[in-house]
């Protein structure tokens, strides 16, 4: 059943330390601002943060970062131009890092929500990020092992919901969220506005509400600018 909320802090309460919290995002697209900037104020620590990137400027996972709540980030771009905060964490030894191919991550938490055990991708044989991955040759060409990456919590950004949960995206905020709800005991969205049921067009509903557990109504907070 989808709860709707319209305090941030209601909507991210019981996210436990040492939570595997999954963000969405596509550098700033889709990135679930207001969510993360209540995860903060919760005081959550010791989490680790699955992502596209390791957070731009210092601003939503960013901020998240400087706060010194996560322990480990798992991305697949790290060290973007603007990705400071990361950057001077990482080089003082206060954050761990895993680097996976943007597609590998992807499909990692897709098949944490499709309840697939393991896959095997060509992705990465060959160079560090393989080393001590199982390891098979299927037709003549190489492939390692990748696990599901499920998380306990995911803050993802959507455009709009409508009173059961269902969701539809603004362009490149579609990214990873739709993955993430999936992948997620805990799937918490921020949304531009809550529309009536029927306002939707089933054909362009990206994210079933059956996969939504709270959403926070943008639109009946102090930023409704927040989300993509």
């Amino acid at each position: 059943m989808t709860t709707f909320h319209t305090d941030p802090a209601e909507a991210v309460a019981g996210t436990a330390d040492g939570s595997t919290v999954l963000v969405g995002g596509f550098g700033m697209a889709g990135m679930p601002v207001t969510l993360i900037d209540a995860l903060i104020d919760s005081g959550a620590r010791d989490l680790t943060v699955v992502s596209n990137n390791a957070g731009n400027g210092d601003t939503g996972l960013a901020a998240l970062l400087a706060a010194k709540r996560v322990r480990k980030i798992i991305c697949s771009f790290p060290r973007q131009s603007d990705s400071w905060v990361f950057d001077g964490l990482y080089r003082a030894g206060e954050i761990e890092l895993e680097v996976v191919p943007q597609g590998n991550l992807a499909e990692r938490m897709r098949a944490a929500g499709a309840g697939i055990g393991a896959f095997f991708s060509p992705t990465g044989v060959g160079t560090l990020l393989a080393e001590g991955k199982e390891e098979r040759t299927i037709d003549g060409r190489r492939y390692v092992l990748e696990m599901p990456i499920k998380g306990d919590v995911a803050l993802i950004g959507a455009h709009r919901a409508d009173p059961v949960g269902n969701l539809v995206f603004r362009k490149t905020a579609r990214n990873f969220g739709p993955v993430m709800a999936t992948a997620a005991t805990t799937t918490i969205v921020e949304v531009r506005e809550v529309v009536g049921l029927g306002e939707l067009d089933p054909e362009a509903v990206v994210t079933p509400g059956i996969y939504v557990d709270r959403v926070l109504d943008l639109s009946a907070t102090t930023d409704p600018e927040a989300t993509a």
